[in-house]
């Protein structure tokens, strides 16, 4: 048994009969939330009412909590916050990029990024009359010029796995004078993460995903203490204000990364997550992604071996070179997820033919990986897939 198994398999509530392989859509239950809710809205909201918002430190929790992803993503705690859901922390980010940048009148990006990124970076463009360059993912490096205000990327691909090389494309973009802005959100947690070391300027990540926070968990935002003062939001909060109970008519930034503060945070979500973070408590970064690696490609050689030409794949096959998640092609893929499902083997599909198979390395075992691709076997071989009820396609893929 690995230290990470021996460590924290056991913080998680997963049903005995499930192999589960969608961490990286949604991350498995931690033991602690159900009692940690429970307590806080018994003992505190209801006990103690508004008074929570000091008795209890509601009101630092945004931060607070963000101190536990400095380890996990190789930050300062005071360059962290948890705020808002990623879309939307990812436009705080972009339009404060592009004002401290001003005179710079392009947003680049790669091609196929995760759609809602391209449309937050769309919608901001249009709305300060810039422009959405997309090109292909290795080309991007290449195409930093002194036009380009931020350089927006999604660390890993959704679909395929592929990491860009962060340290490379934030040493460019620098030595052209633009930022960069990081998506994490299919990276933080599973892999190793270095924004300090690659002198990253502006990240965000998913909550719910790796970091098990519970599902539509905040988002963290990530801004360089280099940056933290030069840096204006765009949606001008009270509670990025720097004193929000002295209710001014006119905004005064918080000092540091409070300022990227908005509305109420939700501490009922907020708790969630904390308790999600709490799960790598005691782990390094650095055995977490190698097991990663270890788990999926355990998986390739198990399903190459069993399937064979059934399915291709379609992710990086070198280790180093991907995420925490692997795809198989398949001209049904959709249906044959939809039977794994049905045998209680739960990954995800994206369009057109991805089957997408997570590898959280806090939960995840070698037992998982084998015992799931003999049965994709099984199903290949009988054609089990080829049943009406696999191919009605439901709004969640």
């Amino acid at each position: 048994m690995s230290r990470i198994e021996a460590l924290a398999r056991e913080r998680f509530s997963i049903p005995n009969d499930v192999i589960y392989l969608d961490g990286n859509s949604l991350g498995a239950l931690p033991r602690a939330t159900p009692e940690r809710l429970r307590a806080l809205m018994r003992e505190e909201w209801r006990s103690d009412l508004i008074a929570s918002w000091n008795k209890h430190g509601w009101i630092d929790l945004p931060m607070s909590i963000a101190a536990r992803l400095a380890p996990i993503v190789n930050a300062k705690p005071a360059e962290l916050l948890i705020a808002d859901s990623t879309s939307v922390s990812l436009f705080k980010l972009l339009a404060a990029a592009a004002r401290a940048r001003s005179g710079r009148k392009t947003i680049l990006t790669q091609r196929r990024n995760f759609p809602t990124d391209l449309y937050v970076a769309q919608g901001l463009c249009d709305m300060l009359g810039l422009t959405l360059r997309a090109v292909d993912a290795d080309a991007v490096r290449d195409s930093i010029d002194d036009d380009v205000a931020v350089v927006s990327l999604t660390h890993v691909d959704y679909r395929s796995a592929a990491v860009h090389e962060m340290a490379a494309i934030n040493r460019a973009s620098r030595d052209a004078g633009a930022l960069t802005c990081w998506d994490l959100s299919h990276s933080a947690g599973a892999i190793e993460v270095d924004l300090a070391g690659t002198e990253c300027d502006l990240a965000v990540g998913c909550g719910y995903k790796y970091l098990n926070g519970g599902p539509g968990a905040p988002a963290f935002i990530f801004v360089a203490e280099r940056l933290l003062e030069t840096m204006h939001p765009p949606l001008q909060g009270w509670m990025g204000h720097a004193q929000p109970f002295a209710f001014e008519d006119g905004y005064q930034p918080a000092p540091g990364i409070a300022r990227f503060l908005t509305g109420t945070p939700s501490i009922l979500a907020i708790a969630a997550l904390d308790c999600g973070l709490a799960t790598f408590d005691g782990i390094a970064m650095a055995d977490v992604a190698a097991r990663s690696r270890g788990l999926s490609q355990a998986f390739i050689d198990a399903v190459e071996a069993r399937c064979g030409d059934a399915v291709s794949l379609a992710s990086p096959g070198d280790p180093a070179a991907r995420g925490s998640h692997v795809c198989f092609a398949h001209p049904h893929g959709y249906a044959v997820m939809q039977a794994l499902i049905a045998r209680k083997v739960i990954g995800d599909f994206r369009a057109p033919d991805l089957m997408r198979f997570g590898f959280a390395p806090l939960y995840n075992d070698e037992g998982d990986v084998l015992r799931a691709a003999e049965i994709l076997g099984e199903i290949l071989d009988s054609r089990a897939w080829d049943d009406p009820r696999f191919h009605a396609r439901a709004k969640v893929t």
